[in-house]
């Protein structure tokens, strides 16, 4: 399947009194890059989240960000700090014994001791599930969206395919002409210099010279990698670097028929074909 490198998922849930969400974004890469932004309690996460990214993505620049708070108005678990307690106790009672008026307290004179009472932070452990599960709903909404935009990729592709045949079959039918006006043009110069050629030599020239441009055999394996870009396109697996290679493939018969190119037409129709490959080459860099 055709997807393309570039993409955007927002996921968000609620969780354990939290507010979660992931945001991923990804940009065409030569190979897989992942970048994962977690909050410090969860880092004991990032090779397991690393992993499910590679699973559904094997090509490409990443950056995922997990984002976790508390949800707005939410009252977490009172924590009473044990060991301070105790400590304030032991020094109050001290405190008493050296006055001449101990002055009495309480419980809540304790519990306003300054990092007597916190706020019980939840358990990281207990956010797994949720945060996996949620990135692996952003990563389904990646994978849509990149595969969205990788069939408008391959219908630009396709079209310049199409184009591409336009090209190579005008040159294929031209290659008669082309062979024909070189024949002619020679016996003209020879009669401008009034040489009466030997008919043998004069068509084993024609012969070399038909064999030296000759562009038929370029030509039909430009079909063949045409074919192979179609039927690339419609596989199931990644196919970015292989569209790649294929470019270059194309790009090196079209200039090779320009080389041996001994008519405007067929020069014009080699150029028009570079042109129609560096527009696919734009579209293939973005491809998975």
């Amino acid at each position: 399947m055709c997807r393309s490198m570039t993409g955007f998922a927002l996921e968000a849930t609620e969780a354990g009194g939290f507010a979660l969400s992931w945001e991923i974004r990804t940009v065409n890469h030569r190979y897989l890059d992942v970048s994962l932004r977690l909050p410090e309690a969860f880092r004991f996460l990032e090779g397991d989240l690393r992993n499910r990214v590679g699973g559904a993505v094997k090509r490409g620049k990443v950056d995922c960000i997990l984002q976790c708070r508390r949800q707005a108005g939410g009252v977490g678990e009172i924590k009473v700090n044990q060991a301070l307690v105790q400590s304030v106790i032991r020094a109050a009672d001290g405190i008493q014994g050296l006055m001449a008026q101990p002055a009495p307290y309480s419980a809540l004179d304790v519990l306003r001791w300054p990092g007597v009472l916190g706020e019980a932070e939840n358990e990281p452990e207990s956010l797994r599930q949720p945060i996996e599960n949620l990135l692996d709903q952003a990563l389904a909404a990646l994978v849509t969206a990149r595969a969205r935009e990788g069939r408008q990729l391959a219908e630009q592709i396709q079209s310049r395919c199409v184009l591409m045949r336009q090209q190579a079959e005008a040159a294929k039918i031209r290659l008669p002409q082309v062979l024909q006006g070189l024949r002619e043009r020679l016996v003209a110069r020879l009669a401008e210099f009034s040489v009466n050629a030997d008919p043998g030599r004069l068509e084993q020239e024609l012969v070399f010279l038909a064999q030296k441009l000759d562009v038929a055999e370029e030509l039909d394996r430009l079909a063949e990698h045409l074919d192979e870009v179609e039927r690339v396109l419609r596989a199931k697996e990644p196919i970015g670097r292989r569209l790649d290679f294929l470019m270059q493939e194309l790009n090196r018969e079209a200039n090779t028929l320009g080389s041996k190119s001994a008519d405007t037409e067929t020069t014009r129709a080699s150029v028009e074909m570079k042109v129609l490959i560096e527009q696919m080459r734009e579209q293939v860099q973005n491809i998975e």
